[in-house]
């Protein structure tokens, strides 16, 4: 089928400082004098996996497992401190929905600036414009600012701009448990339409009925290493009876 993602020993190292400074000249000051104090926290050890076209991976953990930093390695928005991360594709990262959007401008703005980020012009974005409020339910919204949008309101524009075309891997976080019930279902049912299109899906989520449910592989995070790799079945077993 083809490889979209390897990752081959990555691992992410974070210096956390062990000092409070409050203001920008004491810390140029320190770091010239080398008075700096850092702590290194590993948020991801050594992991290693390989998904070819039309795998959909759900990837478990308790908070602070190292869930998020290792979509936002595989989206390119981070490097990894050790090890290589190779990708093949189009990304589609709703990693932050809402994220790049301008919160003084409205829905309507907001759509167009997004897609010149994604790279498309403005006469396409206008022809999908109908079909992305239609589908964020923000009809009787467009011209309100961003800023008095509820976060589902945002979380619905997001994914429905990132979601309007199928990418060859979609990653999401969290992003299948916004709004209600009902836009919950559209969501599935879209996240669906894409993985049957043979395009490859990366799906962190707390619920382990959402990743059996969309998700054929799944992986467990541990504290930055990996606890289980398998299919999804067999690791939210484990992952269900560990909680």
């Amino acid at each position: 089928m083809g490889t979209m993602i390897r990752l081959d020993n990555v691992s992410m190292m974070f210096n956390m400082s062990n000092e409070r400074i409050d203001n920008i000249k004491e810390y140029v000051i320190r770091l010239v004098k080398k008075e700096l104090m850092f702590q290194q926290f590993w948020a991801l050890k050594n992991i290693s996996f390989e998904l070819e076209k039309g795998d959909s991976l759900g990837v478990v953990g308790l908070n602070g497992a190292g869930k998020s930093t290792l979509l936002k390695l595989i989206a390119g928005v981070m490097k990894p401190t050790e090890g290589t991360v190779y990708t093949i594709g189009s990304i589609a990262p709703l990693i932050e929905l809402g994220a790049g959007f301008d919160e003084d401008l409205s829905a309507e703005e907001n759509i167009y600036l997004n897609g010149a980020i994604l790279g498309y012009s403005r006469n396409y974005m206008k022809e999908r414009y109908e079909e992305i409020i239609d589908f964020a339910e923000l009809k009787n919204f467009t011209q309100v600012p961003l800023k008095n949008y509820s976060s589902g309101m945002k979380a619905r524009l997001g994914f429905a701009v990132a979601t309007m075309n199928v990418p060859d891997i979609l990653i999401l976080d969290e992003v299948l448990s916004v709004g209600d019930y009902k836009f919950q279902e559209k969501s599935f049912e879209r996240t669906q339409k894409i993985l049957n299109s043979g395009a490859t899906v990366l799906f962190v989520s707390h619920s382990v009925s959402q990743v059996r449910k969309v998700c054929n592989k799944a992986l467990w995070l541990d504290n930055g290493t990996v606890k289980m790799y398998d299919t999804a079945d067999k690791v939210c077993t484990a992952y269900e009876n560990m909680v």
